[in-house]
């Protein structure tokens, strides 16, 4: 990978720190005063804010979106079409302690397809968030979180369901419709599930 060639088919601005060692997708941005770690991966056409740490072993899938302010943790894995938004908080030990190096028991954070964490939401390492959930603004994520999930407060409880396309979605005899596309959903004790992508 070229880091300072003109040949690179990403952007980083000048004020951002992009060690060696870490891999970069094409057409993503990196903005003002970002650093990326070495042994990081960032996909294809991702949009990294201002002010992101993004630490070694991070991976992130590809149109990733960072808001501004967010420190991505050793630990941390994004699917796909991921967003985060500004200053949202991750975690990558328990049970932290200044005078104990616990840098073999850091915890894996896993947050699938299309999830959205809204802004200072904290996400407490050692859980899933599930594809497509919904992460309220300055909710405090301590379980795993189920796909299409809708989940707020602190901690962070279930509220209902979302829709791919962040619409709530409101269950009749256990089938729902995205207002915005069209999507049937359907639900069950298992969970929600995606039927139909046709009106």
């Amino acid at each position: 990978m070229n880091l300072d060639g003109r040949n690179r088919d990403w952007f980083a601005h000048e004020s951002a720190v992009i060690d060696e060692g870490c891999a970069i997708g094409a057409g993503t941005k990196i903005w003002h005063f970002s650093h990326i770690m070495p042994d990081a991966v960032i996909g294809r056409g991702c949009n990294i804010g201002q002010n992101v740490v993004i630490s070694p072993g991070v991976i992130l899938g590809s149109n990733v979106k960072v808001q501004n302010n967010v420190s991505l943790y050793t630990g941390v894995i994004c699917d796909d079409d991921v967003f985060l938004g500004p200053s949202c908080v991750f975690t990558n030990v328990t049970n932290p302690r200044s005078a104990i190096v616990r840098r073999d028991q850091y915890a894996r954070t896993h947050v699938g397809k299309g999830a959205t964490i809204g802004a200072n939401a904290t996400i407490v390492c050692g859980h899933d968030i599930g594809a497509h959930a919904f992460i309220g603004a300055g909710a405090v994520v301590t379980t795993d979180v189920p796909a299409f999930a809708l989940v707020v407060g602190n901690p962070a409880r279930q509220m209902g369901w979302m829709s791919t396309h962040g619409h709530r979605l409101d269950f009749v005899d256990g089938r729902a419709r995205c207002p915005e596309s069209g999507e049937l959903y359907t639900l069950s004790d298992q969970g929600v599930q995606l039927e139909s992508t046709t009106a």
